[in-house]
């Protein structure tokens, strides 16, 4: 079912939903109770036409907007609201895809383990150069129309006359980058700078740098290994760095079931491709840990 949604002449047809689905693996969550599927999307010279599956997990229904926006990759790795980025040489690096991004529906009602699908097309303007292009799809839960409740004032049991009372009701959301790809693209990645560190919580880890060079961006799992361990070291799955920066630094939660490590420690940390090339080795280096 679409609620409030407004479908532009050339938008792509909207979806109906489907009742009883069950998000498949590889769908990613957030913190409300939406699942999207895939976790990105990438078009390309013969792909311009992409879906994605939108999954209400929860036994109640949910109202959700849809919306594409353009995003930066911080050097720290954060991805932020482009308008928000304060560097100009960085906002300049980013290549936007959002006005070339047509989606249907913009907004969807779904009952409980209710899905329906978003149809995303890209209308790239004549003489666009080659490269990747970049947005974002979001889907964010609606709030519903409830009473607004007691203020602070009124939970404390001494409500003010004439004033005005304040809730704060969170807005849950999720996003997954949509990825359009120009002609040829290149590729270098690089490893380098592994040490140990802790983190917050005490746990120790691994932190290293990840260098790119290319008009593409990378994508893909991060596994430390070593001689004689029970297992993987650390393993992050996921790792994405995107053309606007050239490198990040990631930090790796050790597996407590593989072992302490001592410096000194000799480490293979393999960088492999889930996006371009699947399964291929972006990088591999072999380290000893300080």
């Amino acid at each position: 079912m679409v609620s409030g949604a407004v479908r532009a002449a050339d938008d792509p047809p909207p979806t109906a939903p489907v009742a009883n689905a069950v998000p498949p693996e590889g769908a990613v969550g957030g913190l409300g109770d939406v699942n999207l599927f895939p976790k990105r999307v990438v078009l390309d010279d013969r792909q311009r036409v992409a879906t994605i599956g939108l999954y209400n997990r929860s036994a109640g229904s949910g109202d959700y907007e849809i919306a594409i926006t353009d995003r930066a990759m911080t050097p720290g790795g954060d991805i932020v609201d482009l308008a928000a980025v304060t560097d100009p040489a960085l906002k300049a690096r980013v290549k936007t895809a959002a006005d070339m991004l047509r989606w249907s529906p913009r907004r969807v009602v779904l009952q409980g383990n209710e899905a329906q699908t978003v149809r995303v097309m890209a209308r790239l303007p004549e003489g666009l150069p080659p490269g990747e292009y970049r947005a974002h799809f979001s889907a964010v839960a609606v709030p519903p129309d409830v009473d607004q409740g007691l203020s602070i004032a009124d939970a404390a049991g001494n409500p003010p006359k004439n004033a005005i009372g304040v809730k704060i009701v969170p807005r849950f959301g999720i996003s997954i980058p949509v990825i359009v790809r120009v002609g040829e693209t290149t590729l270098t990645v690089g490893l380098a700078s592994v040490r140990r560190t802790a983190l917050p919580d005490g746990r120790q880890a691994l932190a290293l740098a990840i260098t790119r060079g290319g008009t593409r961006s990378a994508f893909g799992d991060i596994t430390v290994t070593a001689p004689g361990a029970k297992g993987p070291l650390a393993v992050a799955r996921g790792v994405g760095i995107y053309p606007e920066v050239d490198g990040r630094t990631v930090t790796l939660p050790l597996n407590p079931a593989a072992g302490p490590l001592a410096p000194g420690a000799r480490v293979t940390v393999t960088y492999t491709d889930d996006d371009f090339a699947p399964g291929q080795t972006l990088a591999k280096q072999d380290f000893t840990v300080p």
